[in-house]
């Protein structure tokens, strides 16, 4: 599958939460791949101990440990293309919700969608489980209700469509296979079980708080300086948005930081969306960037 509109390539600003996603589970695959999978204890390879600890293991097994497997597995991949794939996904439609929601709100979504696949999986399956899908088809779930009319382009008939309509198909042959294809390897209910939590997270998360729970693990001296700057103006000295910035170009933005729509905007925030404006110029922007420099603009002009 291919995204047909994507603001950028892979020389483009990518956000650090999925360099951090794609670097550790690259990382895992090579040490699973060169390392444990030549070396063997009492006879079993070490990848096996591998899978058995970190994977997700049925109840049954011996090897629950439910506490930390519900994280683990979704870092782990059974092959090559099945992390290609994974986080080829995750780089095109996880980076501009990244941008949207910011590192933790994404993270957390992630994670998330990532355990309520592999609860759904272990209700259903009665087989080790590993691999990112299911958060991937969290993902894949919040880009189609964030930007229903997006063309996405699906592999290999190349017809653009809707992106509502591109998740809800991809969902659908989930569930068919899901219920036909039992011994295909591929673990369906965890796709399914991701893009329900990804749905009921968007739908009730923020009522209930749970997608700003990383937020509250925050030191208590970022708390207080955060609840300080919800109280204080910005006072911002310089910023230049221009309609496209000549090449090697960088805006420039000093200013106090400030909550926008329940948002936390830093001045690394405004920062990151300049710098996306000098390297792709400001038709790159989404339009809840356009609405955060708008405010910024805003405040600036009411600062005494």
């Amino acid at each position: 599958m291919r995204q047909s509109r994507l603001g950028g390539g892979f020389g483009s600003f990518i956000p650090p939460t999925i360099k951090a996603l794609v670097g550790i589970n690259v990382a895992v695959f090579l040490l699973d791949w060169l390392v444990l999978g030549m070396l063997t204890y009492r006879g079993v390879p070490l990848s096996q101990w591998l899978v058995q600890l970190l994977g997700l293991m049925p109840p049954g097994s011996g090897y629950f440990f439910p506490y930390w497997q519900l994280i683990t597995y979704q870092f782990l991949h059974g092959g090559f293309w099945h992390l290609f794939f994974n986080m080829f996904a995750l780089w095109m439609f996880g980076s501009e919700l990244d941008y949207m929601w910011g590192s933790r709100r994404f993270l957390t979504y992630y994670l998330l969608s990532g355990i309520g696949g592999g609860i759904l999986n272990l209700l259903v399956n009665d087989a080790p489980t590993i691999g990112a899908s299911g958060a991937i088809m969290g993902v894949l779930v919040a880009y189609g209700m964030t930007f229903p009319d997006r063309p996405v382009m699906i592999f290999p008939l190349f017809i653009p469509i809707p992106a509502k309509f591109f998740v809800i198909l991809y969902a659908a042959l989930d569930l068919f296979s899901g219920l036909t294809a039992t011994e295909s390897g591929v673990a369906h209910f965890a796709h399914l079980g991701g893009a329900l939590t990804g749905f009921l997270l968007l739908r009730y998360g923020d009522r209930i708080g749970i997608l700003s729970a990383l937020e509250r693990l925050r030191p208590a001296s970022q708390q207080r300086q955060r609840e300080h700057v919800r109280r204080e103006p910005i006072e911002a000295t310089f910023i230049e948005i221009p309609g496209r910035m000549a090449p090697g170009a960088k805006p420039v933005f000093h200013g106090a930081s400030f909550f926008y729509k329940g948002e936390y905007i830093s001045e690394e925030t405004v920062d990151r969306i300049l710098e996306k404006i000098a390297a792709s110029g400001i038709e790159s922007l989404t339009q809840h960037e356009r609405d955060i420099l708008y405010e910024v603009s805003r405040r600036m002009q009411q600062s005494p």
